[in-house]
This record gives C-alpha cells, sequence and structure tokens, in this order.
C-alpha cells in the first residue's frame, strides 16, 4: 500500500466487536494477497499500516489466546 490511490481503492471493514459510539475502531481490508491494510476509522484518509498475512493472524491468534489482553 505504497500510495493513497491503492488505500482509496481497497473496501474496508470495521471489527465486529466495534460499537460505532466513535470510539478507538481499527478497519481492515480484505482481498490483496499476501497483506492486511489496516488503518484507523475515525481518520479514513490517514495513513494505512500493511501487515504480512501470516503476522496479522498470528497478531490475531495472540489477542484470541489472551496472550495479548485488551486493555
Amino acid at each position: 500500500m505504497s500510495t493513497d490511490s491503492a488505500r482509496d481503492t481497497v473496501t474496508w471493514r470495521k471489527s465486529s466487536y466495534s460499537n460505532g459510539d466513535g470510539g478507538a475502531c481499527l478497519e481492515i481490508a480484505d482481498g490483496l494477497p499476501g497483506l492486511v491494510p489496516v488503518r484507523d476509522s475515525k481518520a479514513p484518509t490517514g495513513p494505512a499500516l500493511a501487515f504480512p498475512t501470516s503476522s496479522w493472524a498470528a497478531f490475531v491468534t495472540a489477542l484470541r489466546s489472551g496472550d495479548l489482553p485488551l486493555r
């Protein structure tokens, strides 16, 4: 995700845990082979980070297992 146009052409989705009150939410984009783009839902035109799919999967697994507890 090296350009703004690449960021703007993907479809973003919020976590199913998002409660819609404007709190701290992440959005991710699907459909980019090998990458999981992530951005702040409150700043959709701001920067996005792109993680390798395997790294994102390890992060989500650690959250679900309690190894990285949510605050």
